[in-house]
């Protein structure tokens, strides 16, 4: 389900608890309108909403340290794409046709990221992918290096091309909710009951039903911050391709 899905579900959840709070507070005798009654559910609706409010301040925390995370890992790995080009170039012509698999893997793997559709992700995982880049790491291997300059060339060459298998594994990994299925029905959970608080603690008309409107709409909007960042790759708050497609510009050069 996407991020958009995912917020509209809880929108009419909160906001249909609103709802039936508003019903309950027309349809309740009075003396369970009382001031204390009503006290007492002040405070549990406090309680709710201190837990919730702690919930999600954590979710949307720990999404955007996600989201930061791998815009830096990608930003890194373009760094390194260059870098591992340079070295190849310093290390001498024998190296051309690595250079060239080098170009071609990085601006496939660009493609794929980087799709309008996000369809390409999931084609990040497949064998000959894997294979593309041992193929890569075989032929650096194979270089038969005549001094300890390009001795030194491969050895670096190899560590950076081992630092960047990295990034496959990491964007398969990353290509997931951040919010648990069980988390998410508990934090409705609690959403709905506060609103449905609100709606017994409040008169019934149409200034409450906007606010309540405007409250579950904000609380979705959250739970849609939350998901959309914890995707990076996909939706409508993804990371920039300027950086990969800067370095892929200077491959070959």
């Amino acid at each position: 389900m996407g991020s958009l899905g995912t917020a509209l579900i809880v929108f009419v959840c909160v906001f249909g608890s609103a709802l039936v709070g508003c019903y309950l507070r027309a349809r309740l005798p009075g003396h369970h309108l009382s001031e204390d009654s009503l006290r007492a559910v002040s405070l549990a609706v406090g309680l709710v909403a201190t837990l919730a409010a702690l919930v999600l301040g954590l979710l949307t925390a720990s999404a955007k340290s996600s989201f930061d995370k791998i815009d830096d890992e990608f930003r890194q790995t373009a760094a390194k794409v260059v870098l591992l080009d340079r070295a190849l170039a310093n290390y001498g012509p024998e190296s051309k046709e690595a250079r060239d698999l080098l170009r071609t893997i990085y601006a496939s793997v660009i493609k794929l990221v980087f799709s309008t559709d996000g369809s390409g992700l999931a084609k990040l995982d497949a064998p000959q992918r894997l294979a593309g880049l041992e193929k890569f790491q075989s032929m650096l291997r194979d270089l038969a290096p005549r001094n300890e300059s390009q001795r030194w060339l491969q050895a670096r060459a190899l560590d950076l091309s081992n630092d960047l298998a990295q990034i496959r594994s990491l964007v398969i990994a990353q290509n997931a909710s951040l919010i648990p299925i069980p988390l998410l029905v508990i934090l409705v959970l609690w959403l709905g009951v506060i609103f449905a608080g609100f709606g017994v603690l409040t008169a019934n008309n149409l200034t409450v039903g906007a606010t309540l409107f405007v409250g579950a709409l904000s609380v979705s909007c959250s739970i849609f911050l939350v998901e959309e960042l914890s995707r990076p790759l996909d939706g409508l708050m993804r990371i920039t391709s300027a950086a990969q497609l800067e370095a892929l510009s200077h491959l070959g050069e």
